[in-house]
């Protein structure tokens, strides 16, 4: 197993680096706004990193659309959440899945408190929610282990968005990744649709260096660990893909912006890392296999 020790890093690896969002001002309360109303509607920090995240392609590509339930894998900070509560309206639902509790202790830099705060966010989704917008949507937030009975067969889109990763890399010690793709059939509707979006490594890489421990994984491993949960691809994309970056065995995902993890006091290191941009990214679209 790898822990880490470099708190920075720490963080990005549980967060996904949202320090940058969680600067962002909350964006204005929007009924039955457009996706272009509501994604212009937010701060400049958070539109900044259109140019690498691609927000209105990516939420095209998976067809979601106003009204619809959706389901957000690690709301973290709330970059994503800022853009789908206001969007999907007062005729919508949103629902936040943290990570199991028992994946929380395994990152292993976290003290009780630490651990504490990350169980917290469960049930702290709805407040952010709420400070987002007072649309009327309807909310909902519980764990990959802890669907609710009434959430069953009630969502019609869930997000993977940056989050796969750590479900993989812990998949030997507590079957995180196994009970999270269960737990998603679980929630979706017959016809649901689940959209991944993943830190991507060539496909000549180690195995054992493309687990997610780097943040990183291949495509065809990803596609593969949906087949066996049930799933049939229906789409991929490259809308998130970034050619420059292309990781040795030893680069971790968390080096490039928003982190630049090791490089913030290397000016050299973090115009190189910066010229490269955020991550090269799959995108990836599935369904249940019938």
């Amino acid at each position: 197993m790898i822990y880490v020790k470099n708190t920075l890093l720490a963080s990005c690896l549980v967060l996904g680096c949202l320090s940058n969002s969680l600067l962002a001002e909350t964006p204005p309360a929007s009924n039955d706004a457009s996706l272009d109303q509501v994604l212009a509607a937010r701060s400049t920090t958070d539109r900044s990193r259109d140019d690498a995240r691609h927000p209105a392609k990516t939420l095209s590509f998976f067809q979601v659309e106003s009204g619809m339930t959706v389901a957000e894998a690690l709301p973290g900070g709330g970059w994503y959440t800022r853009v789908l509560a206001p969007y999907l309206g007062a005729e919508g639902s949103i629902y936040g899945i943290n990570y199991m509790e028992e994946v929380w202790p395994l990152f292993g830099f976290m003290d009780d408190e630490a651990i504490a705060k990350r169980v917290a966010t469960t049930d702290e989704f709805p407040g952010l929610v709420k400070d987002i917008t007072d649309n009327g949507i309807s909310v909902k937030s519980f764990t990959f282990s802890s669907v609710p009975e009434d959430a069953y067969g009630t969502v019609d889109r869930v997000l993977i968005i940056r989050a796969l990763h750590n479900l993989n890399r812990f998949e030997p010690d507590i079957g995180s990744r196994s009970q999270a793709l269960s737990s998603v059939r679980v929630l979706l509707k017959k016809d649901g649709l689940v959209g991944v979006v993943q830190h991507r490594v060539a496909e000549s890489a180690d195995d054992a260096t493309a687990d997610g421990s780097r943040g990183y994984m291949k495509q065809s491993a990803v596609i593969a660990m949906f087949e066996q949960a049930g799933f049939e691809l229906v789409a991929s994309s490259e809308i998130n893909a970034n050619s420059k970056d292309k990781p040795g065995p030893k680069d971790i995902v968390w080096r490039l912006p928003p982190s630049l993890s090791g490089s913030k006091d290397k000016p050299e290191i973090k115009a190189a890392m910066q010229e490269i941009g955020e991550s090269d990214r799959m995108t990836l679209l599935f369904k249940k296999a019938s």
